[in-house]
């Protein structure tokens, strides 16, 4: 079985399971993959929210659960812990949503929601429509990235085309993550100066 033999036959399964763990990166590659005919754009997108959905579900009901325990051993984050569930008082469905959307919020944002006592009710249907809206953006940009990349691909050997693929698509992930990561200890520098 060759490669995309076998994207076509697990892919939606890899990308449910790998959307529960990870997130952004599995659901750029679910993209690419759908640009390349691999897979179906919207099962794609439905394959992704409902991974996301659920690892969300499950970090929410944990915080819910540990989250009091959890967040004292933080004590180092102790304001920028209080901030956030100001936040989440303040504007739940904004909080709720656009956690998912939040660099290095990704699995901290739902056990800080859960464990601000916001009722399941708010919660659950907020957490689909988030899901939703992130897994239509993040597919939509694989394929796009497809879409641009693929002319210059599409005269390369099938092996190399592979390749560069999953290179490209991994430098991209990685390249973002980085930068996001020295402008988030920029701010925090910036907060910590008086």
């Amino acid at each position: 079985m060759d490669i995309n033999s076998l994207i076509s036959h697990y892919g939606y399964a890899a990308l449910l399971v790998g959307a529960v763990a990870e997130g952004e990166t599995i659901t750029l590659l679910g993209g690419v993959a759908a640009h390349q005919g691999l897979l179906r754009f919207w099962l794609v997108v439905a394959s992704v929210a409902l991974g996301g959905m659920i690892g969300d579900q499950v970090l929410f009901l944990l915080g819910r659960h540990f989250g009091g325990r959890v967040l004292r051993r933080f004590s180092r984050y102790k304001r920028k812990i209080r901030s956030a569930q100001r936040l989440i008082q303040r504007h739940p469905y904004l909080f709720v949503i656009g956690t998912r959307f939040m660099y290095g919020f990704r699995v901290v944002g739902p056990v800080l929601i859960g464990a601000s006592k916001l009722p399941p009710k708010i919660f659950f249907p907020l957490n689909i429509f988030g899901a939703i809206v992130w897994a239509l953006l993040f597919t939509t940009l694989g394929y796009l990235g497809g879409e641009v990349i693929g002319p210059w691909l599409h005269h390369l050997d099938q092996h190399i085309k592979r390749w560069a693929w999953l290179i490209i698509v991994v430098v991209a992930v990685v390249a973002v993550r980085i930068w996001l990561k020295r402008r988030d200890r920029r701010k925090a520098d910036d907060d910590e100066t008086p």
